[in-house]
C-alpha cells in the first residue's frame, strides 16, 4: 500500500505493509513542494517516487491539509498549497491506477492512525490535536472516524476562546492562536518587546532585531534553561490549551485526547497549568474517565497516518 503525504514544506510517499495489527513503513521518499508547477505536476512526481518503490497501486491513501472534501476527493484549497484548488485528487489517481484511494484531512488522517496503531489504539472515542504550527482535531467516535457533512470535523483552533489574543486560523483570541507553534511564538515576541523595553532582554531574544526569529522551539529551549519569561509564556499556553480541552471534553466525553507535536516535545512546560484549567473549566465526571496522552507514532506520524488510509475503507 501507499501512502502520500501533501504538505505546505514537503510531501512524503511511503510504502507499507500491515501484519498483526501492526503497520511497517518499508520505504519512504519525500521532495520539497515546488509551488511553480501545477498540483497535478506535483501529484505526477509523488507518482514517480511511487513507482520507484513499488509496483503495486492497488490501494492509496492521501493526507493533507484542509479545506477538501473527502466525500468527493476533492482537495479544495489548502492555504500552505496555493495551486491545489478544486484538484480532483481520488478520481485522478483512481484514472491512473484503477486500484482504491482515500483522502481525508491531514488531522483526521493523524487521528486515524494513532487510533490504529498508537496512543489511542483500543479506545472507542478519542480526540486528536495537532497542535503544531497550527491546531486541528481529528475525532474518533463510537469507534469510527467522524469528518462531518464534508470532511470538515474537528477544526477546533477556529473557535474564539478570548475577544482578543495571538491570532491563528485567522481570529484574534482563537484557540490555535493561543495553542499552536505560530501562536507561541506571538506571546513570546510581545513579552519579549515588553522585557526589551525595561531593559530586561529574554534567553531566546536579546535584541529587537532578533524578534523575528523568535520560535516555538527557541522559546523552549529558554524555558528549560529557567528565563521566566519563556516560562510564563508556555504557562499561559498551557492554561488555554486546558481551556480549549475542557470544550471538546464536555461535549464529546472521551477516553482519550491524544496531542502531537508539541505537546509531545514540552510536556512538562505545559501540564501544570492544563491541569489547573480542565479541573476549573471541564465537567468533573468527564474528566474523570479522560486520559491525555502525547502522540505514539513520533516523526513518522503523517507517513502511518496516509497508510492507515489506505489500508483501511470507510
Amino acid at each position: 500500500m501507499i501512502g502520500f503525504d501533501i504538505g505546505g514544506t514537503k510531501c512524503a510517499v511511503s510504502i507499507g505493509e500491515e501484519k498483526d495489527g501492526i503497520m511497517h513503513i518499508l520505504d519512504k521518499k519525500a521532495i520539497p513542494t515546488d509551488h511553480s508547477v501545477s498540483a497535478y505536476e506535483m501529484i505526477d512526481r509523488l507518482c514517480v517516487l511511487a513507482q520507484e518503490m513499488t509496483d503495486d497501486f492497488s490501494h492509496i491513501g492521501i493526507s493533507c491539509g484542509g479545506p477538501l472534501d473527502n466525500k468527493k476527493g476533492i482537495i479544495i484549497s489548502p492555504p500552505n498549497l496555493p495551486r491545489f484548488k478544486n484538484i480532483k485528487i481520488v478520481d485522478y489517481l483512481k484514472q491512473k491506477y484503477g486500484g482504491f484511494v482515500r483522502l481525508e484531512n491531514d488531522a483526521d488522517a493523524c487521528a486515524f492512525a494513532e487510533w490504529k496503531y498508537g496512543a489511542g489504539k483500543d479506545s472507542q472515542n478519542m480526540i486528536f490535536l495537532t497542535f503544531g504550527t497550527g491546531m486541528g482535531a481529528g475525532l474518533i467516535l463510537n469507534g469510527k472516524l467522524y469528518s462531518g457533512a464534508n470532511g470538515n470535523a474537528g477544526e477546533i483552533g477556529h473557535v474564539r476562546l478570548r475577544d482578543t489574543g495571538p491570532v491563528g486560523f485567522g481570529k484574534s483570541g482563537s484557540f490555535e492562536g493561543f495553542a499552536s507553534g505560530g501562536g507561541i511564538a506571538q506571546m513570546a515576541k510581545t513579552a519579549a518587546k515588553e522585557q526589551l523595553k525595561q531593559g530586561t532582554p529574554t534567553a531566546y531574544c536579546k535584541t529587537f532585531d532578533e524578534l523575528d526569529s523568535v520560535t516555538a522551539k527557541s522559546v523552549a529551549e529558554a524555558a528549560y534553561s529557567g528565563d521566566p519569561t519563556a516560562i510564563t509564556v508556555y504557562q499561559k499556553c498551557g492554561e488555554m490549551l486546558g481551556y480549549g480541552l475542557s470544550i471538546l471534553i464536555d461535549i464529546l466525553n472521551p477516553e482519550k485526547i491524544v496531542i502531537g507535536s508539541i505537546y509531545t516535545r514540552s510536556r512538562d512546560l505545559l501540564q501544570e497549568t492544563m491541569i489547573q484549567s480542565l479541573k476549573k473549566e471541564a465537567l468533573a465526571p468527564s474528566l474523570s474517565v479522560v486520559e491525555i496522552l502525547p502522540a505514539a507514532l513520533g516523526e513518522n506520524l503523517g507517513d502511518y497516518a496516509a497508510l492507515s488510509l489506505a489500508a483501511n475503507e470507510r
